[in-house]
């Protein structure tokens, strides 16, 4: 079973992030407490209290003290048992990992103590795309924090990158590129820039004061992307996810597989298998509502359909592809024969692939994944 607990505080706002979070940290303990008590109130939503993953997410978790993470492992451990071999991660920003003179170490030795695996939101080494995007680091925190992370002991990295900034060359997203691929890190997730609606992006969009790169130019990048760490020995699993063999994301991989999966803290999703839940984006409501001994979240109920078109949508975008005998029986008919002409289209146009009863993409297809997941949505 898989554990996430949402951390929603953040120093500063991205421009381009529209996730929950909060730049005050006023609320910080309180929250903690109030994940912690979430914990215990929803110790039986999975089938099993054995966890195989644990990923604290955010927001910016490297933001969480001593304190606090004591009191979040200790009330993980008073519920759960996790697995020997458990991926435990932690996502950070750079200037969370580089401590001050005369003990920079000191960040990461706190956060070993913990986890085995972080997940480095560097974004970026180009100091003006760091600058647009008003991240709170550095060129050159982004490149230490990483040196700093191995000499730590951590040898499952993943570091975050993005491309399609507006305004960047094709230059500068290769330098990016060999800049991460230096590092010799197992893990790299990339991800191409979109802008949100509400967002500051968004907002300078609407005003004429951005304009977000075309589809072409960003299509560009991602084959660089691809071929840059293919010849590097990393291979694909995920449309954003490239691993080295055997250091893929279990964690991230259980949601893309339909594993159940446990989250925690305002705006963190959980699915059991026949229904999914999200909890209410929103600090103080959410942690009145904990206070109370309530879940403040909403239970969607999933039919036959919408969990035949979950896992196209998420395993489409796979190595290991959405298996069409798993398809078939979560759509209580056969699947081949309900999209029959879908099916046919996408092979004709040289995107989608059957082998083995694995429905993969093509090379080409990649480009246009959410687009084949939903021709192939049921209703």
């Amino acid at each position: 079973m898989h554990l996430y607990v949402h951390i929603p505080f953040c120093k500063q706002a991205c421009h381009y992030c529209d996730f929950h979070f909060s730049t005050s940290l006023k609320q910080k303990t309180a929250l903690v407490t109030a994940l912690c008590r979430e914990i215990e109130l929803q110790k039986d939503y999975l089938p099993t209290r054995h966890l195989e993953t644990i990923y604290l997410g955010g927001g910016t978790p490297s933001l969480l003290n001593e304190a606090e993470l004591d009191q979040l492992f200790e009330t993980i451990h008073r519920f759960y048992t996790i697995a020997s071999d458990a991926e435990i991660t932690l996502e950070a920003n750079p200037d969370d990992l580089v401590g001050r003179l005369p003990d920079p170490m000191a960040p990461l030795r706190l956060f070993r103590r913990y986890v085995n695996r972080l997940s480095i939101g560097i974004q970026s080494f180009h100091e003006p795309n760091l600058r647009l995007m008003n991240r709170a680091h550095s060129a050159a925190e982004a490149g230490s924090c990483v040196q700093l992370a191995q000499e730590a002991g951590f040898d499952n990295l993943t570091i975050d990158l993005i491309y399609g900034v507006p305004a960047e060359t094709h230059g500068i997203w290769q330098n990016d590129l060999a800049k991460a691929l230096s590092f010799g890190v197992p893990h790299i997730s990339a991800y191409c820039l979109t802008i949100e609606p509400g967002t500051v992006f968004g907002n300078w969009q609407k005003k004429g004061r951005l304009q977000a790169a075309d589809d072409e130019f960003a299509a560009e990048q991602f084959t660089m992307l691809v071929n840059s760490l293919a010849e590097k020995g990393y291979e694909q699993y995920e449309i954003s996810n490239f691993a080295r063999p055997g250091w893929e994301a279990r964690h991230n991989s259980s949601y893309w597989k339909r594993r159940p999966y446990l989250g925690i803290g305002p705006s963190a999703h959980s699915f059991n298998g026949p229904s999914r839940q999200y909890n209410v984006a929103h600090n103080s409501h959410y942690i009145r509502a904990i206070e109370r001994g309530e879940i403040p979240g909403t239970v969607e109920e999933l039919s036959q359909a919408d969990q035949v078109n979950d896992y196209l949508l998420t395993g489409i975008r796979t190595k290991w592809g959405c298996d069409v005998r798993e398809l078939t029986a979560l759509a209580g008919t056969d699947f081949e024969v309900l999209r029959q002409t879908e099916l046919q289209t996408l092979y004709n146009q040289g995107w989608l692939l059957l082998e083995n009863h694995l429905l993969t993409l093509t090379e080409t297809g990649k480009l246009f994944a959410d687009r084949v997941a939903a021709d192939l949505f049921v209703s």
